[in-house]
C-alpha cells in the first residue's frame, strides 16, 4: 500500500536501517576522507558535485564544529569507532586555529583553507555549534580539558554576548536583525551539555532559552515562531515563518521536557501543526518560507527542513502520539528519495526549486549534522 507520494509500507518499514547503513558505509567515510584536509588540517567546507574536495572554499567555523559533532556522535552510538579519533583531531584543529587567534576571546567566524583568519567576527550561531561539538566530545571520555573548554566558552558568552534585552547579541560587533536561530541552537547546546555533564546549571541555562521562546520568539495567538526581531525583541513585519525551524523546536522542546520535566506538549503540537501545512504538494517536502497565515513565500525546499520534520515526528512518537512513528518514517523516505539520492555516495542535494531542479551545485558539509542527527534519533526511537 502506498500513500499520496507513493511511499510504500515496505519502503517506510526499512528506512531507518537503510539510512543507518548509508551513514556508516558512505557518509562517514566520505567526509573524513575526501572531506578532511590532510595538508592544512580541518574539515573541507564543501565538495564539488563529483565528490572531490573544494579545497579553495573558505572554512566556516560552525561547519568545523558540526563535523566534530557528527564523528563524536557516530562514535557514541557505536556506529563508527574511528569517529572518536576523527572528532578529537577536528577539535584540536578548531581550538588551535579558530579560538582567539587574534588575541581576543571567543572563536573567529571563518578561516582560509590554510587555517588563517578570514573573518574575525564573533558569531553567536557559531558559538552555539562549538558548544554542541564540545559537549558531544565530552560525552565520550569525560575529559577534564574538554570540560574546561566548555566552561571557558560559557564564560565568553556570559561576558561578551549576552544582551541586556535577553538572549544574546547576533555577533561581536553586534549586528541586526536579531534572529531566533542562534538562540534555538544555544538551547540545543545547553540540553546537550546537561546530557554530557548532568550539571544542573545547564537545566537553568536551557530554561532561560525556553523562557525567551515563550516570551518573545513564539506568537501564541498565531502559533508561529518568528525569525527576525528588533533589539528589544519586537517582531519585524512581515513576519517570516520557516517551517523547518518550527519543526526543529518541536524536537528541542521534547529534549527540554526530558531533562527538566517541564511539560511542552501543547507548544509541540501547535508548532507541528503550523510546520506541516507549509509543504510542497508534489513531494510532501517542507518548503523554505511562509507567512503567518501559511501562504508560501519561497517555494524552494532545502534539505535540512526535511530532517527536522522527521525529528519532530520522532519526538512525538517518543511521547506516544498515535501515528507519529509512521509520519516520521515517511519523512525519512522523502529525505532519502529526494535529497540523499545523489550520485556521489555519502553526498546529498542541498536545495530544489518548486519544479524539482537542484539549486546548489556543490555538496555542503553543513548538511551532515542535520542528516546524522535525524538518523541517530530515528534509530533510538523508531528502530
Amino acid at each position: 500500500m502506498a500513500n499520496e507520494q507513493g511511499i510504500t509500507t515496505e519502503e517506510a518499514a526499512d528506512v531507518v536501517a537503510r539510512l543507518k547503513r548509508r551513514m556508516i558505509d558512505e557518509a562517514l567515510p566520505l567526509w573524513s576522507g575526501e572531506g578532511w584536509d590532510a595538508a592544512s588540517g580541518g574539515f573541507i567546507d564543501r565538495l564539488h558535485k563529483d565528490g572531490t574536495a573544494d579545497r579553495a572554499a573558505p572554512r566556516r567555523v560552525f561547519v568545523q564544529a558540526r563535523q566534530i559533532y557528527c564523528y563524536a556522535k557516530a562514535a557514541q552510538m557505536g556506529w563508527y569507532p574511528e569517529g572518536r579519533a576523527i572528532a578529537l583531531k577536528g577539535m584540536e584543529h578548531m581550538l588551535a586555529r579558530a579560538k582567539a587567534p587574534d588575541g581576543r576571546p571567543g572563536y573567529v567566524h571563518r578561516l582560509t583553507p590554510e587555517g588563517t583568519v578570514l573573518d574575525g567576527k564573533r558569531d553567536a550561531y557559531d558559538h552555539a555549534f562549538i558548544l554542541l561539538a564540545l559537549a558531544t566530545v565530552y560525552a565520550l571520555d569525560k575529559d577534564a580539558q574538554v570540560r574546561a573548554e566548555i566552561d571557558a566558552l560559557l564564560a565568553f558568552i556570559d561576558a561578551h554576548l549576552r544582551s541586556p534585552h535577553g538572549g544574546v547579541h547576533e555577533s561581536l560587533p553586534p549586528a541586526m536583525p536579531r534572529r531566533q536561530n542562534p538562540h534555538m541552537h544555544l538551547f540545543e547546546s545547553m540540553i546537550a551539555c546537561f546530557d554530557a555533564t548532568h550539571d544542573l546549571s545547564f537545566q537553568n541555562r536551557a530554561g532561560e532559552f525556553f523562557a525567551l521562546f515563550l516570551a518573545n520568539l513564539y506568537d501564541k495567538q498565531k502559533r508561529v515562531l518568528g525569525e527576525y526581531f528588533e533589539e528589544d525583541w519586537s517582531r519585524i513585519e512581515p513576519v517570516s515563518v520557516e517551517p523547518g525551524h518550527q519543526a526543529e523546536w518541536v524536537w528541542l522542546l521534547k529534549g527540554f521536557e526530558r531533562i527538566t520535566g517541564c511539560p511542552t506538549a501543547r507548544y509541540r503540537a501547535e508548532l507541528l501543526e503550523t510546520a506541516v501545512r507549509c509543504h510542497d504538494t508534489a513531494t510532501g517536502c517542507l518548503i523554505d518560507e511562509a507567512d503567518v497565515d501559511g501562504n508560501i513565500r519561497r517555494h524552494s525546499r532545502r534539505l535540512w527542513p526535511q530532517t527536522e520534520i522527521a525529528k519532530a515526528w520522532i519526538a512525538q512518537a517518543e511521547s506516544g502520539e498515535t501515528g507519529a512513528a509512521d509520519k516520521a518514517r515517511a519523512a525519512l523516505v522523502r529525505l532519502e528519495r529526494h535529497y540523499l539520492s545523489h550520485p556521489v555516495r555519502g553526498g546529498w542535494y542541498d536545495q530544489f526549486d518548486r519544479e524539482g531542479k537542484s539549486l546548489v551545485e556543490t555538496i555542503p558539509a553543513s548538511s551532515f549534522y542535520h542528516v546524522l542527527c535525524a538518523v541517530t534519533e530515528a534509530e533510538q526511537v523508531l528502530a
